[in-house]
Order: C-alpha cells, then structure tokens, then sequence
C-alpha cells in the first residue's frame, strides 16, 4: 500500500512538472499577442494615421538632418556629431516601434514571437541612450560657452570618441541584464501584452512567478542612469546660464539664450514623458487608466524624434546652411 501511494505521489509530481512545462512552453512557443489600445479599439484606424504622419516626418526630418551633417565637412564638430548621433537614436527608436504597432492598428496583425518580443525590448530600452547623447551636448555647450579659449583641446577626436564608447557600452550594459531577468521567469498560458510593442514590465507581467526583481531592477536602472544624467545636465546648465548673464554683449546673449532654450525643450520633451511611463507602469496602478499609459508612450517614440530635427536643426544657423548647400549640390548633380 505505501508503495502505490508513493508511486502515486511519483506520478503527481511528474504530472505537475509537466504541466508546468507546458505552460512555460506556451508564451515562449505560441509568442505574445499585443492588443494595441485597450478601450479606443474602435478608434485604432483614426489613431493609426497621425502616428503614420509623424513616423514619417521623424524619418525625414532625421534623415535630412543626418545626411547634412555627414555631407559638410564644417558641420564635423562635436555639437554636430552629437546632433547625428542623436538623430540616428532617433531613427532607430520610432523604427523599432512604428511599424509593429502601425500593423497591429491598421491590420489587426498583433502577434509577435517571443524571441522578437525581447528584441524589441531589447532595443527599445537600448534607445535610451538618448538620455546620455543629452548629456553629452549638454557638457558640448558648457565648454563652449563656460570655457571657449580651451573647446578645441578639451574636446578632441579622441576624447569624443572615448564619450560615444562610453553611451553605447553603458547602455549595452545597463539593458542587458533585463534580457537575462526575463528569460528566467517561468511563463505560463497568458500571452497578451496590454500595448502595442513590447517593454520589460509587460513581459515580466505574463509570467507566474515573483518578478519583484525585475521591478526594482527596472526603477533603479532608470534612476541610477537616466536621474544621474539629470543631475548633471542641471548642474551643466546652471553654470551655463550663469555664464550667459554675465555676458556683455546683448547679442551674444540673446544668441546664447535661444540654443540654450531650445536645447532645454528638447530635453524636457524627452525626459517628462519617459519619467512619467517609467513610473506610472510600476506605480500607477488602477489610477491611471492604461489607454492613456499606452497612448503617451507611443507618442513618446514619435513626437520627440519628430520635433528633435526642429529644435536643433532648423533653428541652428549652420545647419540650415549645410541644408542648402546640400540641396543646391544635389540639384546641380541632377542637370
């Protein structure tokens, strides 16, 4: 008799660990199902075309703003590398997103394999390398305006290259972890992610087992590395400000003021908003609805992208310049 129930035990046990397979099979197997908007489905075609718009003016604009800055040899300093490298972000980041979600809401085609699922991810919290690309020109603009004798020494090929190194490994290093994080969550049956492409906490939300980790993981990575470039941007900005109005020339400063305003947009644009994602999807809770989490994160990748080519380039003398002399060369070569 103890021998039938520990055979059956045995059976149980094997039969649990089974099922437990299958489920964690399931989402890695099946892939995730994305819903798009939760509660504005019957508006995801009307929704679907400004995104569309300004996908394909964040493109443009970026695109003209890189080949600019590539193609004029005047335009190959540091403020300018910097504007390409944010611009190329830029690109990436709406092209990692767009064209997934824009398929979801116009054709309904919201599966999406789970490999593919993490590389998106993967990418999505890679792109975040704006944040250290700010810092980056924000540190461009003090030397220039705190320290103009020694811009030329302090910023060199070299130094400019160890900088760019520096943001693609700290990036790398700090998302990576996250890939790790989520593949070691047993999954179950549930497959649908509440958006329209996929981020670490709404994968980590498909599994059934604790993700505490990969929540404060997830916080303290943005904190430590987003908050860290925050502080120092103020700080950057502070003693620039300080050197503006203690500059004589009215000219000058009006001149000073108008990059540093622009500039000072443009970081705004990007760090309200992805602060705000950040801690209404791990703290929001039942307060914020989730059409409104979904909808400022998709606007999130595409109106800043949008207005960055605007804000740095248009109102940047010499850009403008390039872009002419660029337009005038490739119409010339046209004839």
């Amino acid at each position: 008799m103890a021998q039938v129930r520990a055979l059956h035990k045995i059976m149980a046990l094997f039969s649990a660990n089974s099922i437990a397979a299958m489920n964690n099979s399931d989402t890695r197997i099946a892939g995730c199902f994305l819903t798009g908007i939760p509660g504005l489905e019957q508006l995801h075609i009307w929704l679907s075309i400004p995104f569309c718009i300004m996908y394909i003016a964040a493109l443009a604009g970026n695109g003209i703003l890189i080949c600019v800055i590539l193609s004029q040899a005047i335009l190959h300093e540091p403020m300018y590398i910097f504007l390409s490298m944010l611009a190329s972000a830029d690109v990436l980041l709406s092209t990692t997103t767009m064209p997934k979600a824009l398929a979801n809401l116009w054709l309904g085609y919201s599966h999406i394999s789970f490999d593919g699922c993490l590389t998106q991810m993967f990418f999505i919290h890679f792109l975040f390398i704006h944040s250290a690309v700010l810092l980056a020109m924000a540190f461009d603009r003090y030397v220039a305006i705190c320290s103009p004798l020694r811009y030329v020494t302090i910023l060199t090929s070299k130094v400019i290259g160890k900088i760019v190194t520096a943001t693609l490994s700290r990036s790398f290093i700090i998302t990576f972890p996250s890939i790790f994080l989520l593949e070691h969550l047993r999954y179950c049956q549930i497959n649908i992610i509440a958006h329209t492409f996929c981020e670490h906490m709404g994968i980590a939300h498909l599994s059934c087992s604790d993700m505490s980790i990969n929540v404060w993981y997830g916080l303290a990575a943005a904190l430590l590395s987003t908050g860290l470039d925050i502080m120092l941007i103020t700080v950057s900005y502070i003693h620039i400000l300080q050197a503006v109005f203690r500059l004589l020339s009215q000219d000058a400063r009006s001149k000073a003021l108008s990059t540093c305003g622009s500039h000072i947009c443009g970081i705004l644009l990007f760090y309200v908003p992805a602060l705000f994602s950040v801690f209404a999807y791990r703290f929001g809770g039942r307060s914020i609805p989730c059409y409104v989490h979904i909808l400022l994160a998709n606007l999130y990748v595409v109106i800043p992208p949008m207005l960055n080519p605007v804000i740095y380039g248009v109102r940047t003398k010499q850009i403008l310049e390039g872009a002419k002399q660029m337009f005038s060369n490739l119409a010339k070569g046209s004839k």
